[in-house]
Protein backbone atom coordinates (compact mmCIF):
# COMPACT_ATOMS: atom_id res chain seq x y z
CA UNK A 1 0.00 0.00 0.00
CA UNK A 2 2.79 2.36 0.57
CA UNK A 3 4.73 1.92 -2.14
CA UNK A 4 1.60 2.12 -4.28
CA UNK A 5 0.92 5.99 -2.46
CA UNK A 6 4.50 6.50 -3.48
CA UNK A 7 4.11 5.97 -7.28
CA UNK A 8 1.18 8.66 -7.14
CA UNK A 9 3.18 11.17 -5.51
CA UNK A 10 6.15 10.44 -8.13
CA UNK A 11 3.93 10.69 -11.01
CA UNK A 12 1.66 13.56 -9.66
CA UNK A 13 4.64 15.79 -9.18
CA UNK A 14 4.94 17.19 -12.52
CA UNK A 15 8.31 16.90 -12.66
CA UNK A 16 10.09 17.86 -15.61
CA UNK A 17 11.67 14.51 -16.01
CA UNK A 18 12.72 14.74 -19.20
CA UNK A 19 15.76 13.58 -19.31
CA UNK A 20 6.79 -14.55 -20.79
CA UNK A 21 5.17 -15.38 -23.40
CA UNK A 22 2.17 -17.92 -23.85
CA UNK A 23 0.24 -18.71 -26.51
CA UNK A 24 -3.21 -18.76 -26.27
CA UNK A 25 -6.85 -18.12 -27.71
CA UNK A 26 -7.38 -14.65 -29.99
CA UNK A 27 -11.02 -13.48 -29.48
CA UNK A 28 -11.24 -10.56 -30.87
CA UNK A 29 -9.40 -9.72 -34.70
CA UNK A 30 -5.89 -7.81 -34.11
CA UNK A 31 -3.68 -7.11 -36.89
CA UNK A 32 -1.59 -9.62 -37.46
CA UNK A 33 2.31 -10.69 -38.87
CA UNK A 34 2.96 -13.59 -41.40
CA UNK A 35 3.79 -16.69 -38.85
CA UNK A 36 7.28 -17.16 -41.46
CA UNK A 37 8.10 -13.18 -40.18
CA UNK A 38 10.36 -11.84 -37.66
CA UNK A 39 8.38 -10.74 -34.60
CA UNK A 40 9.07 -6.91 -33.73
CA UNK A 41 10.23 -6.56 -30.62
CA UNK A 42 8.76 -4.00 -28.44
CA UNK A 43 10.30 -3.06 -24.97
CA UNK A 44 6.96 -1.19 -22.75
CA UNK A 45 7.43 -0.04 -19.11
CA UNK A 46 4.69 -0.13 -16.99
CA UNK A 47 4.96 2.84 -13.85
CA UNK A 48 4.64 0.30 -10.68
CA UNK A 49 5.27 -3.07 -9.97
CA UNK A 50 3.01 -5.85 -11.42
CA UNK A 51 -0.93 -5.56 -10.29
CA UNK A 52 -3.95 -5.51 -11.62
CA UNK A 53 -4.35 -2.42 -12.81
CA UNK A 54 -1.28 -3.59 -15.45
CA UNK A 55 -3.84 -6.33 -16.10
CA UNK A 56 -5.00 -6.19 -19.75
CA UNK A 57 -0.80 -6.06 -20.95
CA UNK A 58 -0.37 -9.56 -18.78
CA UNK A 59 -3.55 -10.66 -20.58
CA UNK A 60 -2.17 -9.76 -24.03
CA UNK A 61 1.23 -11.87 -23.00
CA UNK A 62 -0.54 -14.89 -21.15
CA UNK A 63 -3.53 -14.77 -24.25
CA UNK A 64 -0.76 -14.57 -26.39
CA UNK A 65 -2.32 -11.33 -28.16
CA UNK A 66 1.40 -9.88 -29.07
CA UNK A 67 2.68 -12.83 -30.43
CA UNK A 68 -0.38 -13.15 -32.88
CA UNK A 69 0.26 -9.72 -33.71
CA UNK A 70 3.60 -9.90 -34.73
CA UNK A 71 4.62 -8.25 -31.32
CA UNK A 72 7.70 -9.89 -28.78
CA UNK A 73 6.62 -7.89 -26.11
CA UNK A 74 9.25 -7.28 -23.32
CA UNK A 75 7.16 -6.26 -20.13
CA UNK A 76 8.92 -4.87 -17.61
CA UNK A 77 7.38 -3.42 -14.08
CA UNK A 78 8.42 -0.45 -12.83
CA UNK A 79 9.45 0.47 -9.19
CA UNK A 80 10.52 3.05 -6.75
CA UNK A 81 14.07 3.61 -8.09
CA UNK A 82 13.09 3.80 -12.26
CA UNK A 83 12.30 6.93 -13.72
CA UNK A 84 10.37 5.82 -16.90
CA UNK A 85 10.50 9.35 -18.62
CA UNK A 86 14.10 9.33 -18.38
CA UNK A 87 14.33 5.45 -19.65
CA UNK A 88 12.03 6.75 -22.54
CA UNK A 89 14.03 9.66 -23.36
CA UNK A 90 17.39 7.37 -23.13
CA UNK A 91 15.59 5.13 -26.01
CA UNK A 92 15.99 2.24 -23.51
CA UNK A 93 12.41 1.72 -23.75
CA UNK A 94 10.05 2.00 -26.70
CA UNK A 95 6.94 3.00 -24.98
CA UNK A 96 6.19 3.93 -21.08
CA UNK A 97 3.13 3.77 -18.72
CA UNK A 98 1.83 7.65 -18.03
CA UNK A 99 -0.26 10.12 -17.34
CA UNK A 100 -2.08 13.48 -17.95
CA UNK A 101 0.41 15.40 -15.89
CA UNK A 102 3.61 14.08 -17.85
CA UNK A 103 1.72 14.49 -21.43
CA UNK A 104 2.02 18.04 -20.97
CA UNK A 105 5.47 18.12 -19.05
CA UNK A 106 6.63 16.88 -22.20
CA UNK A 107 4.90 19.70 -24.28
CA UNK A 108 6.42 22.26 -21.80
CA UNK A 109 10.00 21.08 -21.69
CA UNK A 110 9.46 20.25 -25.94
CA UNK A 111 10.38 16.87 -25.15
CA UNK A 112 9.70 14.78 -28.26
CA UNK A 113 7.00 12.32 -26.71
CA UNK A 114 3.68 12.45 -26.47
CA UNK A 115 0.05 9.86 -25.29
CA UNK A 116 -1.27 7.56 -27.66
CA UNK A 117 -3.93 5.64 -25.58
CA UNK A 118 -5.59 6.04 -22.15
CA UNK A 119 -6.44 3.21 -20.50
CA UNK A 120 -8.02 4.82 -17.56
CA UNK A 121 -10.66 6.90 -18.65
CA UNK A 122 -10.93 8.17 -14.69
CA UNK A 123 -7.99 9.08 -12.66
CA UNK A 124 -8.79 6.53 -9.46
CA UNK A 125 -6.92 8.47 -6.53
CA UNK A 126 -9.60 8.75 -3.77
CA UNK A 127 -10.13 10.25 -0.33
CA UNK A 128 -11.41 7.84 2.25
CA UNK A 129 -13.13 8.46 5.33
CA UNK A 130 -14.08 6.18 8.10
CA UNK A 131 -17.83 4.81 7.72
CA UNK A 132 -20.75 6.21 9.68
CA UNK A 133 -18.98 9.72 10.25
CA UNK A 134 -21.46 11.63 7.92
CA UNK A 135 -18.52 11.63 4.74
CA UNK A 136 -20.94 11.14 2.32
CA UNK A 137 -19.36 13.45 -0.76
CA UNK A 138 -16.77 15.65 -1.01
CA UNK A 139 -18.93 18.93 0.41
CA UNK A 140 -18.40 17.23 3.81
CA UNK A 141 -14.91 17.46 3.69
CA UNK A 142 -14.98 21.22 5.12
CA UNK A 143 -13.42 21.03 8.66
CA UNK A 144 -12.02 17.09 8.47
CA UNK A 145 -8.37 17.07 8.92
CA UNK A 146 -6.97 15.71 5.50
CA UNK A 147 -3.52 13.38 4.70
CA UNK A 148 -2.84 14.46 1.56
CA UNK A 149 0.91 13.81 -0.17
CA UNK A 150 2.60 16.47 -1.99
CA UNK A 151 1.75 14.86 -5.16
CA UNK A 152 -1.54 15.98 -4.68
CA UNK A 153 -1.22 19.02 -3.23
CA UNK A 154 0.02 20.49 -6.77
CA UNK A 155 -2.24 17.83 -8.71
CA UNK A 156 -6.47 17.22 -7.22
CA UNK A 157 -6.11 19.16 -4.05
CA UNK A 158 -6.25 22.59 -5.86
CA UNK A 159 -9.02 22.05 -7.66
CA UNK A 160 -10.89 20.24 -4.93
CA UNK A 161 -10.22 23.37 -2.76
CA UNK A 162 -11.65 25.85 -5.12
CA UNK A 163 -14.35 23.67 -5.87
CA UNK A 164 -15.53 22.47 -2.38
CA UNK A 165 -14.42 25.69 -0.68
CA UNK A 166 -11.49 23.32 1.42
CA UNK A 167 -8.61 25.53 3.29
CA UNK A 168 -4.84 24.58 3.16
CA UNK A 169 -5.44 24.85 6.69
CA UNK A 170 -7.06 20.99 6.74
CA UNK A 171 -4.27 19.08 4.67
CA UNK A 172 -1.72 17.09 7.12
CA UNK A 173 1.71 15.12 5.74
CA UNK A 174 0.81 11.85 4.62
CA UNK A 175 3.46 9.70 5.27
CA UNK A 176 1.95 6.58 3.54
CA UNK A 177 0.97 4.37 6.88
CA UNK A 178 -2.77 3.84 7.46
CA UNK A 179 -2.20 3.87 11.44
CA UNK A 180 -2.91 7.34 12.02
CA UNK A 181 -6.01 6.84 9.85
CA UNK A 182 -7.32 4.20 11.91
CA UNK A 183 -6.50 5.49 15.22
CA UNK A 184 -8.43 8.73 14.13
CA UNK A 185 -12.08 8.53 12.95
CA UNK A 186 -12.24 11.89 11.99
CA UNK A 187 -9.48 11.82 9.19
CA UNK A 188 -9.68 11.32 5.58
CA UNK A 189 -6.86 10.40 3.69
CA UNK A 190 -5.97 10.13 0.29
CA UNK A 191 -5.62 6.82 -1.50
CA UNK A 192 -5.89 4.75 -4.69
CA UNK A 193 -9.37 3.06 -5.42
CA UNK A 194 -7.76 -0.48 -6.19
CA UNK A 195 -5.69 -0.79 -3.16
CA UNK A 196 -5.69 0.81 0.43
CA UNK A 197 -9.57 0.44 0.39
CA UNK A 198 -9.36 -3.04 0.65
CA UNK A 199 -6.38 -2.77 3.04
CA UNK A 200 -8.22 -0.30 5.46
CA UNK A 201 -11.26 -2.77 5.23
CA UNK A 202 -9.84 -5.12 6.37
CA UNK A 203 -8.42 -3.61 9.16
CA UNK A 204 -11.85 -2.11 9.97
CA UNK A 205 -13.77 -5.17 9.24
CA UNK A 206 -16.15 -3.10 7.11
CA UNK A 207 -15.51 -1.21 4.25
CA UNK A 208 -14.45 2.82 4.24
CA UNK A 209 -16.23 5.65 3.01
CA UNK A 210 -14.12 6.32 -1.25
CA UNK A 211 -14.68 9.36 -2.59
CA UNK A 212 -12.94 8.84 -6.25
CA UNK A 213 -11.76 12.28 -7.08
CA UNK A 214 -13.10 11.70 -10.82
CA UNK A 215 -16.83 12.00 -9.90
CA UNK A 216 -16.33 15.59 -8.70
CA UNK A 217 -14.79 16.41 -12.20
CA UNK A 218 -11.34 15.89 -11.99
CA UNK A 219 -10.97 14.86 -15.37
CA UNK A 220 -7.51 13.93 -15.69
CA UNK A 221 -6.54 10.46 -18.20
CA UNK A 222 -4.89 8.29 -16.40
CA UNK A 223 -2.61 5.49 -17.04
CA UNK A 224 -2.10 6.75 -20.51
CA UNK A 225 0.78 5.31 -22.49
CA UNK A 226 3.67 7.36 -24.16
CA UNK A 227 6.06 6.76 -27.41
CA UNK A 228 8.36 9.06 -28.84
CA UNK A 229 7.22 11.01 -31.89
CA UNK A 230 9.61 9.50 -34.19
CA UNK A 231 8.97 6.29 -33.17
CA UNK A 232 5.25 6.87 -34.15
CA UNK A 233 6.18 7.84 -37.30
CA UNK A 234 8.44 5.12 -38.17
CA UNK A 235 6.60 2.70 -36.79
CA UNK A 236 2.85 3.29 -37.71
CA UNK A 237 1.71 -0.31 -37.79
CA UNK A 238 4.34 -1.73 -35.32
CA UNK A 239 2.34 1.08 -32.99
CA UNK A 240 -0.93 0.26 -33.98
CA UNK A 241 -0.42 -3.85 -33.90
CA UNK A 242 0.50 -3.02 -30.41
CA UNK A 243 -2.02 -1.12 -29.09
CA UNK A 244 -4.74 -3.04 -30.81
CA UNK A 245 -3.43 -5.98 -28.67
CA UNK A 246 -3.13 -4.06 -25.64
CA UNK A 247 -6.80 -3.27 -25.81
CA UNK A 248 -8.24 -6.47 -26.55
CA UNK A 249 -6.14 -7.78 -23.23
CA UNK A 250 -7.89 -5.10 -21.22
CA UNK A 251 -11.15 -6.22 -22.77
CA UNK A 252 -10.64 -9.78 -22.23
CA UNK A 253 -9.11 -8.67 -18.35
CA UNK A 254 -12.27 -6.92 -17.22
CA UNK A 255 -14.24 -9.99 -17.85
CA UNK A 256 -12.22 -11.80 -15.10
CA UNK A 257 -13.07 -15.94 -14.40
CA UNK A 258 -10.48 -18.44 -15.73
CA UNK A 259 -9.78 -16.86 -18.85
CA UNK A 260 -7.35 -14.45 -16.95
CA UNK A 261 -5.88 -16.81 -14.56
CA UNK A 262 -3.07 -17.25 -17.13
CA UNK A 263 -2.61 -13.39 -16.55
CA UNK A 264 -3.16 -13.45 -12.90
CA UNK A 265 -0.28 -15.90 -12.31
CA UNK A 266 2.12 -13.51 -14.07
CA UNK A 267 1.13 -11.04 -12.28
CA UNK A 268 1.96 -12.79 -8.88
CA UNK A 269 5.04 -14.50 -9.88
CA UNK A 270 6.40 -10.81 -10.37
CA UNK A 271 4.77 -8.99 -7.47
CA UNK A 272 4.18 -11.99 -4.90
CA UNK A 273 2.80 -8.59 -2.86
CA UNK A 274 -0.22 -9.19 -5.40
CA UNK A 275 -2.82 -11.67 -3.85
CA UNK A 276 -6.14 -13.40 -5.14
CA UNK A 277 -7.88 -11.52 -3.01
CA UNK A 278 -6.38 -7.95 -3.94
CA UNK A 279 -6.32 -8.95 -7.60
CA UNK A 280 -9.97 -9.88 -7.86
CA UNK A 281 -11.01 -6.61 -5.70
CA UNK A 282 -9.00 -4.26 -7.84
CA UNK A 283 -10.92 -5.85 -11.37
CA UNK A 284 -14.53 -5.37 -9.20
CA UNK A 285 -14.30 -1.97 -8.29
CA UNK A 286 -12.14 -1.12 -12.03
CA UNK A 287 -15.54 -2.54 -13.37
CA UNK A 288 -17.82 -0.98 -10.89
CA UNK A 289 -16.31 2.73 -10.81
CA UNK A 290 -15.80 3.01 -14.73
CA UNK A 291 -12.39 2.88 -14.58
CA UNK A 292 -11.43 1.89 -18.15
CA UNK A 293 -15.43 1.39 -19.80
CA UNK A 294 -17.12 5.13 -19.15
CA UNK A 295 -17.11 8.13 -21.23
CA UNK A 296 -15.77 8.08 -24.67
CA UNK A 297 -14.49 4.45 -24.21
CA UNK A 298 -18.32 3.67 -24.10
CA UNK A 299 -18.49 4.56 -27.81
CA UNK A 300 -14.58 4.69 -28.79
CA UNK A 301 -13.67 1.75 -27.36
CA UNK A 302 -10.74 1.02 -24.37
CA UNK A 303 -8.38 3.80 -24.48
CA UNK A 304 -10.28 6.06 -26.31
CA UNK A 305 -9.18 9.97 -26.35
CA UNK A 306 -10.58 13.31 -27.29
CA UNK A 307 -9.39 16.57 -28.04
CA UNK A 308 -12.17 17.88 -26.58
CA UNK A 309 -11.17 16.13 -23.22
CA UNK A 310 -7.46 17.10 -23.14
CA UNK A 311 -8.33 20.70 -24.12
CA UNK A 312 -11.33 21.08 -20.98
CA UNK A 313 -8.76 19.09 -18.60
CA UNK A 314 -5.49 21.03 -19.26
CA UNK A 315 -8.31 24.53 -18.94
CA UNK A 316 -9.37 23.77 -15.72
CA UNK A 317 -5.95 23.20 -14.55
CA UNK A 318 -4.86 26.63 -15.28
CA UNK A 319 -7.54 27.81 -13.97
CA UNK A 320 -6.48 26.67 -10.69
CA UNK A 321 -2.21 26.97 -10.88
CA UNK A 322 -1.59 23.72 -11.32
CA UNK A 323 -0.65 23.86 -15.06
CA UNK A 324 0.81 26.75 -16.68
CA UNK A 325 -0.89 28.87 -19.67
CA UNK A 326 0.14 29.15 -22.92
CA UNK A 327 1.15 25.47 -23.68
CA UNK A 328 -0.05 24.01 -27.12
CA UNK A 329 -2.42 21.20 -26.18
CA UNK A 330 -2.32 19.15 -29.32
CA UNK A 331 1.21 18.72 -28.71
CA UNK A 332 0.49 16.54 -25.52
CA UNK A 333 -1.65 13.55 -27.58
CA UNK A 334 -2.60 12.13 -31.07
CA UNK A 335 -5.82 9.80 -31.62
CA UNK A 336 -4.15 8.29 -34.82
CA UNK A 337 -3.73 4.85 -32.48
CA UNK A 338 -7.29 4.70 -30.57
CA UNK A 339 -10.95 5.43 -30.72
CA UNK A 340 -11.52 2.25 -33.06
CA UNK A 341 -14.32 0.29 -30.85
CA UNK A 342 -12.06 -2.36 -29.43
CA UNK A 343 -13.27 -3.65 -26.25
CA UNK A 344 -16.95 -1.30 -26.60
CA UNK A 345 -19.56 -2.58 -24.34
Amino acid sequence: MAGRSWRLERRAALRAAVGLAFAGPLLAPVARRPRAQTLDKVIFLTDWRAQAEHGGYYQAHAAGLYRQAGIDCDLRQGGPNLNTSQLLLAGRVDMIMSNSFEAFTYVREDAPFFTIAAIFQKDPQVLIGHPDTGLDGFDKLKGRPLLIGAGGRVTYWPFLRRKYGLSDSQVRPYNFNMAPFLADKNLVQQGFLSSEPYALAQALGRPPVVLLIADAGFSAYQTTIAVSRRMASEKKDLIQRFIDASLEGWAQYLKGGPATAAANALIKQANPEQTDGRIEYAIRVLNERGIVLSGEALQGGIGAMSAERWKSFYDLMTDVDVLPKGLDVARAYTLEFVNKGIGRP
